[in-house]
């Protein structure tokens, strides 16, 4: 008998269909390898789908049509009366000179409710009355004059008439002009005085009638007393009244400028609430427009330039936390191109350089500070700094378009003397969204511009804001530290502008 061993060969039928067998178990695992190595193959060399273009806003400026070039004293400072005689002392101490001197020639406005109810005129012959809480005299006057002298900025003087008296009023005037002489710029009679009655100032009937009867008998001393000097007027609180007080006041007051207050939001009202954002909406933005408008319109219909010479963000001495934040610098440096785009002669951003929580361009951090005039540059001076490039330039109908997004951008355009071009862009939206690509299709005369950036760390920052990414400097000066650069494709610039930031573009002629 034959016997059985593991080497023993198979028959070659068995042998056959174990290869076979094998085979085709391995089949399903190497197919299996060759498709994902395929796969594999095929997503390393997958063509990328295009991105969807950046948010941008379409920006086209019409060069043929300038307006009237922007006056080089547009830019002004508004303070109470009280103020006058501490800041009068600032032409010998302090940094005030050089913060007014990098904003160019400028108008110094006191005025305020405080002249119509806390400070009087006083004099060897006008003792201080009993309601008065300051007074103002002859020196004071003296020292503006070297405040003037020193910055190159003018005055204006605003005479109380709520404690009705004249012959007060003809004294004050004659001194202001004996030591201001050609300092002084204009007289004004009264601070909203239309809204004497709402106040209590005045009983009912109060309005423009009773009104010019009584700045009747306070002209005739005055002009004697201070010939030849300017009238503005009628400094009433917004664009509503004006259009009966502006026109009214072009009859019986004769006044070379006309004026007005605007402050987009009331200290007391309840829609919207004051907010930052509520400052920085659309829809204030709009009301802005319409406001500025009704001014300017009113005031070329009866053939007199119009100025603002009194705005800030929140009305009552402003709201902290708003008025002294980065957003009420990013609404300024909309506000301010707004108007001199309007046909406006001027602005003057009302302050208190005692209080630094409320609205005011430059203030002092204490008593100390504000003794010596050591003031500090809140957020809105540096969008003044920015206002003071456009300075000479003529406006531009500028025509913008959004692309791919709802942000709250402004843009408005300027021609310089020199052939360039100012465009200024603002995006009042929070920090974290995305920002917009300003593109500015200006054609092939142009070839290049350089970019000035407004920047800050929050739209609620009350510190750290930049411009060109520095600060004013403790003696009151500023000097950029960077600029942007970018060049024209096609006829095209693009330009990145960050949410929460502002930009001042200059454009260069493709000859310079």
């Amino acid at each position: 008998m034959a016997r059985a061993s593991a080497g023993a060969r198979q028959p070659p039928s068995t042998a056959l269909a174990l290869l076979l067998a094998a085979l085709c178990a391995t089949v399903p695992a190497f197919a299996s390898s060759a498709t994902v190595a395929s796969a594999r193959l095929k997503a390393t060399h997958k063509v990328a789908s295009p991105k969807p273009p950046p948010p941008s806003v379409s920006v086209s400026v019409d060069t043929a049509h300038p307006g009237v070039p922007v006056p080089q004293d547009f830019l002004g400072l508004s303070f109470e009366m009280s103020s006058l005689p501490q800041m009068a002392r600032y032409g010998s101490r302090g940094n005030l000179v050089a913060l007014l001197r990098s904003l160019g020639p400028g108008v110094l406005r006191f005025g305020g409710v405080s002249a119509d109810t806390r400070i009087a005129w006083t004099d060897a012959r006008t003792p201080r009355p009993a309601w008065a809480s300051g007074v103002v005299d002859a020196d004071d006057f003296r020292q503006l004059a070297g405040l003037a002298e020193q910055s190159g900025w003018h005055i204006v003087l605003t005479l109380g008439i709520v404690h009705f008296d004249p012959k007060a009023a003809a004294r004050e005037a004659g001194a202001a002009k004996a030591a201001l002489g050609p300092w002084l710029e204009a007289f004004e009679f009264g601070n909203e005085p239309n809204s004497y009655a709402l106040h209590e100032m005045r009983e009912e009937p109060w309005g423009l009638e009773q009104y010019n009867a009584q700045v009747g008998q306070y002209r005739a001393g005055v002009e004697a007393a201070a010939p030849g000097v300017p009238v503005w007027g009628p400094d009433v609180s917004g664009s509503s009244a004006f259009e009966t007080w502006g026109p009214g006041e072009v009859v019986d007051q004769r006044p070379v400028t006309l004026t007005g207050h605007h402050y987009p939001l009331g200290c007391a009202q309840k829609k919207p609430v004051p907010s930052v954002t509520s400052l920085l909406s659309s829809p204030i933005w709009r009301r802005e427009v319409g406001s500025v408008r009704r001014y300017v319109s009113l005031s070329q219909s009866v053939g007199l330039p119009f100025r603002m010479d009194e705005t800030n963000s929140v009305s009552c001495g402003g709201v902290a936390g708003i008025s002294n934040s980065f957003a009420s610098a990013l609404w300024a440096a909309g506000y301010l191109p707004k108007l001199m785009s309007s046909g406006a002669v001027g602005v003057n951003m009302h302050g208190n350089v005692a209080n630094c929580k409320g609205y005011s361009p430059v203030c002092a951090l204490g008593a100390q500070e504000l003794a010596g005039g050591e003031l500090q540059a809140q957020p809105e001076w540096y969008s003044l700094l920015i206002a003071r490039q456009l300075l000479g330039t003529r406006p531009l109908p500028t025509a913008t378009k959004l692309r791919r997004t709802s942000a709250n951008v402004h843009v408005l355009g300027f021609a310089a003397p020199d052939g360039s071009l100012r465009i200024v862009a603002v995006d009042d939206d929070p920090l974290g969204r995305p920002g917009v690509l300003v593109r500015l299709k200006l054609g092939s005369g142009f070839a290049s511009a350089s970019t000035l950036a407004l920047s800050g760390q929050s739209l609620h920052a009350l510190s750290g804001v930049e411009l060109g990414e520095s600060e004013v400097a403790a003696d009151g000066t500023w000097t950029p530290r960077r600029l942007g650069r970018a060049t024209a494709s096609g006829g095209t610039i693009d330009v990145k502008l960050p949410a929460a930031g502002a930009m001042l573009i200059s454009v260069a002629p493709a000859s310079s």
